[in-house]
């Protein structure tokens, strides 16, 4: 799969600032030749930004593996590759809801934009890992009857994932978002948000290895890591490993 560079932290409110170092900082872990696009990113307009990640995905087919950069990077990536399929679904792994407002780009509203204007049916979306959601997010979830796995609520892996492989089997295309925050902080400590009580490395590896397989699969993100904020490159590392996964 082809990888495109997202290398912005646009949309993180300024609390992630860093993370638009990640994509550079993985492929130089990653250490093999790899056909990679780099987006345009326009510093002083975030719209701009968001156009050109739509039509870098746009132009793959939605077939591509995406490094942010922040969260935000999301909402332009899914809606060029929605357009590429009747029934697309999304799978979320993420500590946060990221629906706060309906406000446009920014990392911690994207899904309330998407589902508000259409473009995402909750119906075929799903969340894994949740354990930091404002009220007024657990309540727009709820309302849209999302399907969301709170992670203290995740017990058996192996029955979780036989769950959300066969929930997606309606889709015609599946992109699965990674921010990076839903592991652990042991496990990732370089992003913006450090939530305790996530999910390991090898749990995460374990969903993305199985879902891989699915025929529906067509697209993956790996968002929000910062290695301003690393520790040992643990994080940066983590990421590489999952890119590896899609190669």
């Amino acid at each position: 799969m082809k990888i495109l560079q997202a290398p912005t932290s646009q949309g993180s409110l300024g609390k992630n600032k860093g993370c638009e170092l990640a994509p550079a900082a993985i492929l130089k872990e990653l250490r093999k030749k790899i056909e990679t696009e780099l987006v345009a990113v326009d510093s002083l307009n975030i719209e701009v930004t968001q156009e050109n990640i739509f039509k870098a995905v746009d132009k793959e087919k939605g077939n591509c593996i995406l490094l942010g950069g922040d969260h935000s990077i999301t909402q332009a990536s899914f809606h060029a590759f929605s357009k590429h399929y009747k029934k697309p679904g999304l799978l979320m792994f993420d500590a946060h809801p990221d629906c706060t407002n309906n406000f446009k780009t920014t990392h911690e509203d994207f899904v309330h934009v998407l589902i508000s204007e259409g473009i995402l049916d909750p119906q075929r979306f799903a969340q894994v890992g949740i354990r930091a959601g404002a009220p007024q997010e657990l309540a727009f979830l709820k309302d849209h009857n999302v399907r969301v796995y709170f992670m203290d609520r995740i017990q058996n892996i192996e029955y979780l994932c036989d769950e959300i492989m066969e929930y997606f089997l309606d889709c015609d295309g599946l992109y699965i978002t990674v921010d990076i925050d839903v592991l652990d902080p042991s496990q990732a400590p370089g992003t913006g948000y450090l939530e305790p009580a996530g999910m390991t490395t090898r749990e995460l590896l374990y969903f993305l290895q199985r879902l891989k397989t699915l025929q529906q699969f067509k697209m993956v993100d790996i968002v929000e890591v910062n290695p301003e904020k690393d520790v040992n490159a643990i994080t940066v590392r983590t990421a590489a490993r999952i890119v590896q996964e899609f190669l």
